[in-house]
């Protein structure tokens, strides 16, 4: 008789520790009860929502070119910005570096030593690469030499003293046929479109777009190009801005002042 209630209880425990166990396995995994009741701890629960992957901000740009690593006032540097408000300083001012450039030319040029040997790079490529064969127009002009070239009229001309080719890092191109030479139908010639695609890659940038006549002073002359180096005129491709004035956070000088 005693044995059987040995029996009797043994058995009810093995029945309690394996319902136990049947409970503590269903926490642990997370499988509910079979009479499908839920535990209070499992009604608090509340997942931690995530933002779908495309609602994630985009990561800010930074603009790493410093625009201070030179000076826009010294005529001694390749990125003074000179215009219609802001004169070559001093008014008889001239390099102290200017060559002559060693391409073929309709004028004999002179530009400042580094931006010579920009442009003959430029002519050389122009020709090996399209089969284009440039000239230069005119290049550095002293203050008495824009004297004689201006004609009174601000929209084409620069009055003495305030002209880009004082700096001697100015330069007209054209053919060497001549044909568009200093006239606007250029931009649709091999030659100028060659340099209006180009003339970045060497260091230089086309001063007067078309569009930009309100913020240059100036009407569209696919001939005129500027030498500020490879670094801004790299800077100024990819970026898409197209004026000295507007990179550097200049006034418009559609005018003197």
């Amino acid at each position: 008789m005693r044995q059987r209630r040995r029996l009797v209880i043994a058995g009810s425990l093995s029945l309690v520790l394996i319902a136990v166990a049947v409970l503590v396995v269903g926490y642990v995994t997370g499988i509910e009860p079979a009479d499908g009741s839920s535990s209070a701890a499992d009604d608090e629960v509340t997942p931690t929502p995530r933002p779908a992957p495309n609602s994630l901000p985009a990561p800010a740009s930074v603009d790493t070119f410093d625009r201070g690593a030179r000076s826009i006032d010294d005529p001694m540097s390749i990125w003074v910005v000179v215009n219609k408000l802001r004169p070559v300083n001093p008014q008889e001012f001239e390099p102290a570096d200017l060559v002559e450039v060693p391409v073929e030319y309709t004028n004999e040029p002179e530009l400042r030593q580094e931006a010579s040997a920009a442009v003959v790079a430029m002519f050389d490529a122009a020709f090996a690469e399209a089969g284009l064969e440039l000239a230069s127009n005119s290049a550095y002009r002293s203050y008495s030499a824009q004297e004689n070239v201006y004609d009174g009229d601000d929209a084409t001309t620069a009055r003495p003293g305030f002209s880009e080719h004082q700096t001697g890092l100015a330069i007209d191109i054209g053919p060497l046929s001549g044909e568009c030479s200093l006239d606007p139908c250029l931009a649709d010639m091999p030659e100028g479109i060659w340099l209006r695609d180009n003339a970045w890659r060497f260091g230089f940038i086309l001063r007067y777009p078309a569009d930009k006549t309100p913020i240059t002073g100036y009407s569209f002359e696919p001939w005129h190009f500027r030498y500020v180096g490879t670094e801004l005129a790299t800077e100024m491709h990819d970026t898409g801005v197209t004026t000295l004035e507007e990179f550097f956070g200049l006034p418009p000088a559609p005018e003197y002042g």
